[in-house]
């Protein structure tokens, strides 16, 4: 059932996460129009959902009222945004450009700039809640920009969101991603190194979690990791490649101000040694099989 006005929406970026975020737009009965750079990609979603199919971001962002961009990192984002055949080439004046992709500051910064030109507003909007929130609709979204912009983009971002919050101005939503990853990377780690323990200590690592879940140890990772990182199954979620990118824009951005972050530091390469046992797509939670492998005191 349609409970908005439909919005003319374009998608641009069609990986794992952005492919079920276009779906739910056009599910909740909006009038979507998808690009990706593998135009395979584009003609399964179609065949899929109901929408058209673009042959550049300019021309899927033609007519929208609404354009979101979920792609790799800062070089995409301003290939497909700013490009000869970027999004806003095709955009028109009082129209919104979402960002999903996690970047930097900075590239938001610029892309904000580059919006008011042509009076289009701008939010920084990454994501978290992984392959699996984008699928169920239930992601979190943290929100860099203006209320009132945020507001005319709320019927299109609660189609795929269990919360969204803006955190200010532009460029904050970036920052907030940035400390969403920082705690990440330390709990993952933190739950890593218990369950190898008990591994290697030959308890029933099940019945641990099990009683230690209730307690204060307890976090999504635990919750919905546990099983598969006992079970060394890595082949989904999301890629240690891709937690590296966000791991190295974090630790320049606090560079930049001059911030220590040791834990961050040290789990960062930590993640590069399981990229170099061929462990690059494998999910963050795979940071157990670097102790598996690596740890043979």
């Amino acid at each position: 059932m349609i409970e908005h006005t439909p919005l003319q929406v374009a998608f641009i970026g069609l990986g794992t996460m952005g492919f079920p975020m276009a779906g739910h737009l056009s599910e909740r009965g909006h009038r979507v129009v998808v690009y990706n750079r593998n135009p395979e990609k584009a003609v399964d979603w179609r065949n899929l959902h109901n929408g058209d199919v673009a042959a550049t971001p300019a021309e899927a962002a033609a007519n929208a009222d609404i354009v979101m961009m979920c792609v790799g990192n800062d070089n995409d984002v301003k290939e497909v945004a700013l490009g000869p055949q970027g999004a806003l080439q095709g955009m028109s004046t009082d129209t919104i450009l979402i960002d999903h992709t996690t970047t930097s500051e900075k590239v938001a910064i610029e892309l904000a700039g580059a919006c008011a030109e042509g009076g289009i507003a701008f939010l920084d909007a990454p994501v978290s809640g992984g392959q699996a929130g984008a699928e169920n609709g239930q992601l979190t979204i943290m929100v860099g920009g203006e209320e009132d912009s945020l507001q005319l983009a709320m019927p299109a971002l609660n189609c795929y969101a269990k919360r969204v919050e803006r955190i200010g101005s532009t460029g904050s939503g970036q920052l907030a991603k940035m400390m969403n990853q920082i705690c990440i990377a330390g709990v993952v780690q933190g739950l890593s190194e218990a369950l190898y323990f008990g591994e290697q200590a030959g308890l029933d690592c099940e019945a641990v979690i099990r009683a230690i879940s209730q307690g204060a140890a307890q976090s999504w990772q635990m919750e919905n990791r546990y099983q598969t990182m006992l079970a060394g199954d890595f082949n989904f979620g999301f890629a240690v490649d891709w937690m590296r990118k966000d791991l190295g824009i974090t630790l320049s951005a606090a560079d930049a101000i001059d911030v220590s972050l040791p834990l961050t530091t040290l789990v960062d390469s930590f993640y590069g040694d399981v990229q170099a046992v061929g462990g690059g797509r494998w999910d963050t939670s795979s940071l157990i099989e670097r102790l598996r492998r690596l740890d043979k005191r």
